[in-house]
């Protein structure tokens, strides 16, 4: 039986997201097969994917303690029973679920790392100059003896920016499940015509240009409004420009479940995904779920993911994100298209294909 340890990172830091639920999704799948077990070097995390999990200090004491401090005392916390772990060397492979290469001084065994976007490495005029992650990144990149990359965009961009032995890569697209239907859960005060923008809104996301199209169309189209989800409340920057653009009656943010996400999703005229640039994009195929329209940036992982089951603007033209959007909130019937079309693309990305290709991985490090 082969064992993988996965550790706290991204349990520690998100409650949602895409990359705890990414990991979460194999550990579900390892559940299901006699040929693996697992381990998950977390005492206590509010991580929403993995609370049926067993957590040493997820209980009333750890809670009273960890819920009243920072997250850092958490995170603090996560890692040092990681390195508990490492030190008892009882487990098979080590795949984290980022890349602060903590554990490299500890692990000897075999290392399998994920590399989810080369944004950073891409787009550095983005980004703070002492942000650790590019080196943490080529650290793990060098330390690990296969690598995952959810695209060949992101395979590209690996080999272009980090010195990596091509034959230690292999791409794995992300997954979804493509049967279970979906659960919703209604958004109360929801307006009943809106655009949606899911995620974070800084930097290389584009947000701002989005948001400079969506006040020229808001003069033309009164009752269309903006919604927005996840990447945290709307402070400081972000209330300035809405405020100054006289914006705040018509753009709602909603912290959300994922059952209330997707009721977003399917109400909405159109998600608009508008990021520069991204590893894989796995709310295209949420939405592709939903069956809500999409309008991506024209970039190369948006056309390698969508293909033709989405419409596409050029990054930087805030005139023909207008345009593209104009065209689409006005004729149902492309929209419609889109929708069958995304429901087809959909077909391609099962979460079964995605985990086994995962667990064949492992495999090879026997």
């Amino acid at each position: 039986m082969l064992k993988i340890f996965f550790d706290h990172q991204k349990f520690s830091t998100q409650k949602y997201g895409g990359i705890s639920r990414y990991f979460a999704n194999i550990i579900d799948e390892i559940k299901k097969n006699e040929s693996f077990d697992y381990q998950l070097g977390v005492l206590n995390s509010i991580n929403q994917y993995i609370k049926k999990e067993h957590q040493p200090l997820n209980n009333a004491l750890g809670n009273r303690f960890l819920n009243t401090s920072s997250g850092s005392t958490r995170f603090k916390v996560n890692k040092w029973y990681c390195e508990y772990l490492l030190k008892k060397n009882n487990f098979d492979v080590f795949h984290p679920t980022y890349y602060d290469p903590y554990f490299i001084k500890y692990l000897k065994k075999p290392l399998v790392t994920t590399i989810h976007d080369m944004t950073y490495e891409r787009l550095p005029e983005y980004f703070w100059v002492m942000d650790p992650l590019t080196t943490e990144k080529r650290l793990s990149v060098e330390r690990a003896d296969k690598i995952i990359v959810i695209s060949q965009t992101t395979k590209k961009d690996l080999l272009k920016y980090i010195d990596t032995d091509e034959s230690k890569i292999e791409v794995i697209y992300h997954g979804i499940d493509t049967e279970t239907p979906l659960e919703f859960s209604e958004v109360n005060n929801l307006p009943e015509n809106y655009l949606l923008f899911v995620g974070d809104r800084s930097g290389y996301k584009n947000f701002y240009l989005f948001l400079n199209a969506y006040e020229q169309l808001s003069k033309k189209y009164q009752d269309l409004h903006l919604v927005l989800t996840g990447g945290g409340n709307l402070i400081g920057a972000d209330v300035e420009i809405i405020n100054r653009l006289k914006l705040k009656d018509k753009i709602h943010h909603y912290n959300v479940s994922d059952e209330q996400l997707n009721y977003l999703y399917k109400n909405a005229l159109l998600f608009i995904y508008p990021s520069l640039h991204e590893g894989f994009g796995l709310p295209i195929l949420e939405a592709f779920k939903a069956k809500c329209p999409i309008l991506l940036s024209d970039t190369d992982c948006f056309r390698e993911i969508a293909q033709d089951a989405t419409a596409f603007f050029s990054p930087h033209s805030r005139e023909d994100l207008i345009f593209q959007i104009e065209k689409m909130i006005s004729d149902n019937s492309l929209r419609e298209d889109f929708v069958k079309k995304g429901g087809n693309r959909l077909l391609d990305f099962p979460i079964e294909k995605s985990v086994q290709e995962t667990l064949d991985l492992y495999k090879k490090l026997q």
